[in-house]
């Protein structure tokens, strides 16, 4: 068959001005089916190594993906505060081992602000049970004389050039209102954290006393007219929480977390619930994946229209190789011959946009992950495809190849005589 195989790349070299848009199409497919199961595998991976070692997620009572998002993933808001005396509550239970409040509500230029205490820093996991690195400088103190310290995750420091030292302020809400900046109390840059491809990188860490030291003299989401409180005077205030948005819970025994759950489900203090952050990702998963299958089924869709044009090509070329493959006939070879002929040539085409798709993706997704990563915190890598990837390119070729064999059928059915007769 190496021959036949022979004669099928020459004769695919002659055609290369037209089997070249054949190729580009085939590439532009599988560079849109690829691209595609690259972004929803690494942003379920992205998601999926977000928190770890974190046993339950209590919040206000809402749905369960909701209090995942705002929580862990900035994204949304939530429906309702948690007094901090009921999660002190909750901490005297027998199983819990350590709780760390999380606040939310104010950005920094398009990055989200989060209030925590110091423990977040040890407690807060991600990935394969990581715990948070600083690349550079300190955690803040949790303390009055380090009330306006912060520490930022890298995409902040990378994105705004942020170094140690710098002085930044915060604005109230998404910074989109005018007049919302609380510019009155600047904040010192005292740390920057080491990249974790999670939504960390992406936002801006104060501590809780802060927080409220900010919000002194607003209400209701708006500054009180007539009162200004300094930054040096806030210190003399109370300045203790008395409420935030969620909580991130670790048990001594990860068998109790059932029970934990039931304990917050049933507080009688307010409504609250607490989630698991695994269940929680498969029910956002069971949302999106109609999303996703949809998205995936378009790609297909793409690749068969361009397995369609191949087939197209070779049948409309088919009548002006009559002769050309009749001489192969003539010397000696059978109709088998010719049927691999056109179907080896159909497989070269897909098989070399196929190629071509693959560095096409790596290029785009070289070009594009630090975009992404810098404006969304989609971390995407220039990985070698994945196992289900490869099988996702094999059938590609394969379809090509089965393509090609609809001309190659018909050329087989082509009579001897037909080709070396004169046309009419």
């Amino acid at each position: 068959m190496k021959p036949m195989l022979d004669v099928a790349m020459h004769s695919a070299w002659a055609r290369r001005s037209t089997l070249s848009l054949v190729v580009l199409s085939v590439a532009l497919s599988t560079l849109l089916l690829l691209g595609v199961e690259r972004i929803r595998s690494d942003v379920r991976e992205n998601f999926s190594q977000s928190v770890s070692g974190t046993d339950l997620i209590v919040g206000a009572r809402t749905g369960a993906v909701q209090l995942l998002l705002y929580a862990v993933f900035r994204v949304g808001g939530a429906t309702n505060n948690i007094r901090m005396d009921s999660l002190q509550a909750i901490a005297r239970h027998r199983a819990v081992a350590w709780i760390v409040p999380l606040s939310l509500g104010d950005s920094h230029r398009g990055f989200p602000v989060l209030a925590t205490t110091v423990e977040y820093f040890t407690r807060f996991l991600y990935g394969d049970r990581q715990s948070l690195v600083l690349a550079r400088g300190r955690p803040f103190e949790g303390s009055l004389d380090g009330l306006y310290d912060c520490v930022i995750g890298a995409d902040v420091a990378d994105t705004l050039r942020y170094r140690l030292g710098q002085h930044i302020t915060l604005s109230h809400g998404g910074g989109v209102i005018p007049g919302a900046e609380h510019a009155d109390k600047p904040f010192t840059v005292v740390g920057i954290l080491a990249r974790t491809g999670t939504p960390v990188d992406r936002t801006v860490h104060i501590s809780l006393q802060a927080m409220e030291a900010i919000h002194l003299d607003w209400v209701a989401g708006a500054p009180i007219p007539g009162m200004r409180i300094a930054a040096a005077d806030a210190r003399k205030f109370d300045l203790s929480p008395k409420q935030v948005t969620a909580a991130l819970i670790g048990l001594k025994n990860r068998a109790a977390v059932f029970a934990v759950q039931r304990a917050v489900a049933d507080y009688e203090g307010e409504p609250l619930m607490g989630v698991l952050p695994g269940v929680a990702l498969d029910e956002l998963w069971d949302v999106v994946g109609v999303g996703e299958r949809a998205v995936l089924g378009m790609s297909a869709l793409v690749a068969i229209v361009s397995l369609v044009g191949l087939v197209a090509v070779v049948l409309a070329g088919l009548n002006e190789r009559r002769r050309e493959l009749a001489v192969l006939r003539a010397v000696g070879a059978a109709p088998r011959h010719v049927l691999f002929v056109l179907a080896a040539e159909g497989g070269v085409v897909t098989l070399l946009g196929v190629a071509l798709g693959i560095v096409a993706t790596v290029l785009v997704i070289a070009g594009a992950g630090p975009w992404l990563q810098g404006h969304y915190g989609i971390g995407l890598t220039a990985s070698p495809p994945t196992l289900s990837q490869w099988l996702l390119l094999a059938a590609i070729v394969a379809a090509g190849f089965a393509a090609s064999l609809v001309p190659g059928w018909r050329a087989y059915r082509l009579s001897l005589a037909d080709g070396l007769s004169p046309r009419a």
